[in-house]
Formats: C-alpha cells, sequence, structure tokens
C-alpha cells in the first residue's frame, strides 16, 4: 500500500518549498526577531496570493476547496522555514471553526476575506495554564457584551477578529469578535519566539456574535482541535527535519583534531535519533492526515498520536541542532535558535505534551471499549 502523497501534490510541495526558500530565508525570520513586529506583512501577502490561505475554504466561498492533504504539504514547509505568519491561528482554527459552525451568513461574510488573506484570524481559548477544561471557561456572554480575559492567544496582535470559546444561559458557544473595537484590550506576552506574537486579551462588554444558531457541542468542539493538531504535527515535523539538516550539514563540514565532527561516534548517535525520531512522526503525520482528509472516526486516536510524536521529534531535533553546533550553536548568529524557538512554541500550541499524551491514553482506551 502506497502512503506516500500524490504526483500533484509533491509538486505543491516543490513549488511551496521554492516559493519559501526565495521568499523567507532565514534572513526574514531573523528580520522580525530583531525588530518590533510579530510577523511579516509583506510574506502574508505573497502567501495569500499563492492561495495557500483558501486551500481547504470550500469554492462556494472563495475557497480552492482542497483537501487536508495539501494543506498538511504547506504546514511542513511553513514549518520547515519557521515561517512568520499567522498561518496556523487564521487557517488550522479560526477558518474551520468557521466553516465547522457558522451559518450561510457567517461563512458568506467571513469565509472569503480568510481566503483571499484579506483578513487575517486567530482562536481565544485558554484563560489560565494548564489543560482547557471547556465546562470551566469563566468568559461569558450576555446581552450587555462578552466578558472575560484570554491568555495566551496567538497572533492577537495582527488579527482582525477572534474565535473566542465563551459561554452564556445557552451553554458552550464559539463567537466572533472583532479586536478593533473599544471592549477589547489587546497587551503583549512574552514567548520564547518572538517572531510569532502571544498576546493577553481582555473583553469588557466587547459585541460578538455566536458562530450558528445553537450552542457548541464540546465534542464538535473537539473534533476542531483535533484536525488542528494533525496540521500542528505536520508543522512540527518540518521545523524537525529543518534542524535535522542544519545538523547534519554543520557536522559534515565542522573539523575538530583532523575530522569532520560527524565522524565521531557521539555526534552520530545525536543525528540518528533524530532521524528515527523524525521518521516515526512522519508515519505518524501521514496516519493523522488520513483519518482527518477522509473523516474517520479514527481522528482522536490518529490526531492524539501524531501531535505527541510531532513535539518529541522537533523538540529533541532542536535541541540536539543546538548541540551539534557546540558553543556556536547558542549564540545570536547562528540560526539554530529559529528552529528551537519554534519547536518549543508548538509544543505548547492547542495544550501541552501531557495534554495530548492523556488525549492519546483516553482515545485507546476508548478504542479498547469499543472492541
Amino acid at each position: 500500500m502506497n502512503f506516500e502523497f500524490s504526483e500533484e501534490q509533491q509538486l505543491l510541495r516543490e513549488q511551496a518549498r521554492g516559493f519559501l526558500t526565495e521568499h523567507c530565508p532565514t534572513s526574514v525570520v531573523r528580520a522580525v526577531l530583531d525588530s518590533d513586529d510579530d510577523w511579516d506583512a509583506s510574506l502574508w501577502k505573497k502567501v495569500a496570493e499563492m492561495g495557500w490561505t483558501a486551500t481547504v475554504i470550500p469554492e462556494a466561498y472563495g475557497g480552492l476547496g482542497l483537501s487536508y492533504y495539501e494543506l498538511a504539504i504547506l504546514a511542513e514547509e511553513m514549518g520547515r522555514s519557521a515561517a512568520p505568519l499567522p498561518f496556523s491561528s487564521s487557517i488550522y482554527l479560526a477558518s474551520e471553526a468557521i466553516c465547522y459552525f457558522g451559518n450561510e451568513r457567517q461563512k458568506s461574510e467571513w469565509l472569503p476575506k480568510l481566503a483571499s488573506g484579506e483578513c487575517v484570524a486567530t482562536v481565544a481559548m485558554a484563560e489560565r495554564p494548564g489543560r482547557l477544561v471547556l465546562d470551566q471557561l469563566e468568559t461569558r456572554r450576555t446581552d450587555s457584551g462578552i466578558t472575560g480575559h484570554k491568555v495566551p492567544v496567538a497572533d492577537a496582535s495582527v488579527a482582525d477578529v477572534a474565535v473566542v470559546l465563551t459561554r452564556s444561559d445557552q451553554g458552550l458557544e464559539a463567537c466572533l469578535v472583532p479586536l478593533n473595537q473599544t471592549g477589547v484590550s489587546i497587551a503583549p506576552v512574552l514567548t520564547l519566539d518572538a517572531s510569532r506574537g502571544h498576546s493577553a486579551v481582555t473583553f469588557d462588554g466587547a459585541s460578538g456574535q455566536p458562530l450558528g444558531d445553537a450552542p457548541l457541542d464540546p465534542a464538535d468542539w473537539e473534533r476542531v482541535i483535533d484536525g488542528a493538531a494533525v496540521l500542528f504535527a505536520w508543522e512540527q515535523l518540518g521545523v524537525a527535519e529543518s534542524a535535522l539538516i542544519q545538523a547534519r550539514d554543520y557536522a559534515l563540514q565542522r573539523f575538530a583534531f583532523g575530522r569532520a565532527i560527524g565522524s565521531y561516534q557521539a555526534i552520530k548517535h545525536k543525528l540518528a535519533n533524530a532521524y528515527v525520531k523524525n521518521t516515526l512522526a512522519r508515519s505518524n503525520a501521514y496516519y493523522g492526515v488520513w483519518a482527518l482528509a477522509e473523516g474517520s472516526d479514527e481522528l482522536p486516536l490518529a490526531a492524539a498520536t501524531a501531535r505527541v510524536a510531532a513535539i518529541q521529534a522537533s523538540t529533541y531535533a532542536a535541541e540536539e541542532n543546538i548541540q551539534t553546533h557546540g558553543g556556536m550553536g547558542f549564540t545570536w548568529e547562528f540560526d539554530c535558535q529559529f528552529y528551537y524557538r519554534r519547536a518549543k512554541l508548538l509544543s505548547l500550541a492547542i495544550g501541552s505534551e501531557a495534554v495530548w499524551q492523556d488525549r492519546l491514553v483516553s482515545a485507546l482506551t476508548e478504542q479498547t471499549v469499543a472492541a
């Protein structure tokens, strides 16, 4: 059985890699880190012109109507270049939430803007450190507006609108909240990766509209998070691959005691271990995107498996890349930091490794009971 992508999908990968190699070299990431910016707005415009923001949005709403296989390919290339863009917030999460929960009017209003890149969106879920517990949310929507506090919110400083998880008298809701209004205040939050801005967002009577015409079923929201977890796994795989390649290339060209350091057993073992973890993560990522694209009931298990493996692979490769570079790897002048920063940041997005390990155990338990 062939689990590889099709020839057309491989061509998309080549195109995406070539585009990002040209338009998002490490100098672009460094420029964002050196500035007060939270993203590269010009790069976002170019990405939108390529149609990447429209990948899985239905054609009826201005999208391309492609599959999650194509989006997974783009996610991996985003990770490979550590692109300083709100792609995950706007595409993996907010667009998916609107597609999944929005009514016809909301889809027609927002999805064409998201597809064209004209609008940037994010999702505001967490209110405190630790696992998100939906029935304990303190953010509320009443007749007077939305009140509460969300932190951290990825890309809130550059987003036009947020999908905010709230509770009301009707139950759990996901509300569309424009962020440029007097009832919303946004304060920066310091994270390890400043090329992807994070913020604390406070709502004080902010106006917003619930997605859809009925309260959310928590299981449906978890399905959106599972889908995002698969795409995050592909992005983390791209980070892991870039870190491993950078470490390998340095080990082949750096000489010590008359030999390339890659010839020493200690370095060989580091790179071999990273390769094994990356290969396992890729296998699980294939399983995850298959379950997502085909609408399989195995998605919760596949997403958790892919997510855990990708977190472990990306953080290990990023750390060992720095170690392979030795003392130079810790300096600002070297690019090892970009993959380390992004690996650590993504390892906490939509829940830490411990959270996804718990979800993996739960999914395995449910599968066993069903069998």
